[in-house]
């Protein structure tokens, strides 16, 4: 008869199992991030193409590879700061492929304003990530405000599934809701690694 200690082993060892398969596998944690990439690649152009609803969901399955591919690093072990690297740099490539497909759509139907929202939120989303990385290079934490990459994917995805299936602002309101959200956040950034670089050294830091 099992017992409740069996139940709890026996995910634990499928767990180890899996894991261990992953590890003596080929798949390497920057083959799941270029895998992204040409899947982001793949959606630009559907977008492009005005194909909404296939470029959404492959824009989604793109983004979710480059979730996967930290976890998978950490997970495995395979990860190495090359790959830390690659990974961040695909991602500020996948989207700015995606605006810049979203920003040629508007520039066809001559809606300047939301041209120049699509350009103030691929530059609010280039700043975002830079005050972070420029911040964490002086040796402080700055991952604060909502505008992440999470929450600007899912922003980005919703407009454009949205858009696909009829609700004629649902892109343009994402746009201007990326523009407004990414040039906060990383304004937030900017004062909040101001204000933990103007922090009077204590004695117990010293």
């Amino acid at each position: 008869m099992s017992t409740p200690a069996d139940g709890a082993r026996r995910p634990l060892r499928m767990n180890d199992t899996m894991r261990n398969k992953l590890i003596e596998s080929r798949l390497t944690p920057n083959a799941i991030s270029l895998t992204g990439l040409l899947l982001c690649l793949v959606a630009a152009v559907l977008v492009w193409q005005e194909m909404w609803i296939l470029g959404g969901i492959a824009f989604i399955v793109g983004s979710v590879c480059d979730t996967l591919d930290g976890r998978y690093s950490r997970m495995s072990g395979k990860g190495t700061p090359f790959g830390a690297f690659l990974d961040s740099t695909l991602d500020r490539i996948e989207e700015g492929l995606m605006l810049a497909a979203i920003g040629i759509y508007f520039a066809s139907e001559t809606n300047e304003l939301a041209v120049f929202g699509v350009v103030v939120a691929a530059v609010a989303s280039l700043m975002v990530s830079y005050t972070r990385a420029r911040a964490e290079a002086l040796g402080v934490e700055c991952k604060v405000g909502f505008g992440n990459r999470a929450a600007r994917v899912a922003i980005l995805s919703a407009g454009i599934l949205l858009f696909g299936i009829g609700v004629d602002e649902a892109l343009e309101v994402a746009v201007y809701v990326l523009a407004v959200l990414g040039t906060i956040t990383f304004l937030q950034r900017i004062f909040h690694v101001r204000t933990q670089l103007n922090r009077p050294v204590t004695d117990d830091a010293v």
